[in-house]
């Protein structure tokens, strides 16, 4: 198992952010979540970061991924390495 932090930018009424959180929950995985609005302070580190409003975005170890299917993608690649929920 390793020590990779992980963070989710999204906001509950997003589509593609919906996909990408039941996957988190199938695969059990140790994720910080990061609402973009009902925390301002999570969209002003994604935009200053980014550049983009645009969600989900997954950081992984600080490093930020856009589009579901490539963060479902690793997350699938990677669930054996990674933190889960107990």
């Amino acid at each position: 198992m390793s020590n990779t932090t992980l963070e989710l930018f999204y906001y509950d009424a997003c589509p593609f952010c919906q996909i990408v959180l039941r996957k988190i929950e199938e695969l059990k995985i140790k994720v910080t979540y990061c609402d973009i609005f009902a925390d301002q302070t999570f969209l002003k580190r994604l935009v200053d970061d980014t550049g983009r409003r645009t969600v989900p975005c997954l950081y992984i170890d600080n490093k930020p991924m856009h589009e579901s299917s490539d963060i479902i993608l690793w997350l699938e690649e990677n669930v054996d390495k990674l933190e889960k929920n107990s």
